[in-house]
């Protein structure tokens, strides 16, 4: 098992280090966990940059201080505060047409207990016109809105199981507030209050403790560590 840590000098790094990563393991057969916050940006999904608002809302993200950005799957608009905790878990497989539901199931019960390991009272699921919506979501207990998001990627010989954890208030704030505008400029429904955080569901604000929780529950107690430039430079 190798853990890969350290933070990119871009957000066009980070997307070339889970592109490395997903090779690597693919030709390795080596399971590989990254655990980090990504930069201060928002990423608009496939089916957001068709949308007759999506000027509209690239300009609305900018006004909030976020950078527009693309990414090529689908899913809808995703914000980054520069503290949000984003995990990418990358496994080798030998048939892609096998095994996508048993690694999402997997996914959420892994971050359920990181979340619980924080303190945090969470279970699977997501309120109604929450951002991003998806099957593979986390909550909070209560009127706690979604805190996690999952989504997957399966290349030939590797799948990355991938993710988002809102760990504070003050995010949660600034995330509702971001999106409000810019999911109206796309006209897709939500609702700001849908949008929660660990601190929220009663654990930590402190994004390397839940970094930290992740990566053991991903990683076990004694994986390999590796600098994240490292693996970049390799490829």
């Amino acid at each position: 098992m190798i853990c890969c840590r350290g933070r990119l000098e871009s957000i066009d790094a980070d997307r070339r280090a889970t592109a490395a990563l997903l090779d690597r393991s693919a030709e390795t057969d080596e399971t590989i966990v990254r655990v980090w916050t990504p930069a201060r940006q928002l990423a608009f999904g496939r089916r957001d940059a068709q949308r007759d608002g999506y000027e509209e809302a690239r300009t609305i993200a900018k006004s909030h201080g976020y950078l527009p950005i693309e990414r090529s799957v689908g899913g809808r608009a995703v914000a980054y505060t520069g503290s949000v905790v984003a995990f990418a878990h990358v496994q080798p497989i030998e048939d892609i047409r096998r095994g996508m539901d048993d690694r999402y199931d997997a996914a959420v019960e892994t971050v359920i207990a990181a979340l619980e390991r924080t303190g945090a009272s969470v279970r699977s699921g997501e309120p109604d016109r929450s951002y991003c919506p998806g099957a593979h979501s986390i909550q909070g207990t209560g009127s706690v809105g979604k805190i996690a998001g999952i989504a997957q990627r399966v290349t030939a010989g590797a799948a990355l199981v991938s993710g988002c954890v809102t760990v504070s208030a003050v995010d949660q704030e600034s995330i509702a507030d971001v999106l409000s505008p810019v999911y109206r400029a796309l006209s897709v429904p939500f609702a700001p209050a849908s949008v929660g955080s660990v601190e929220a569901a009663g654990g930590t604000d402190d994004p390397e403790t839940v970094i930290r929780a992740i990566e053991q529950e991903l990683a076990g107690t004694d994986p390999e560590i590796v600098d994240i430039a490292a693996v970049i430079s390799e490829t």
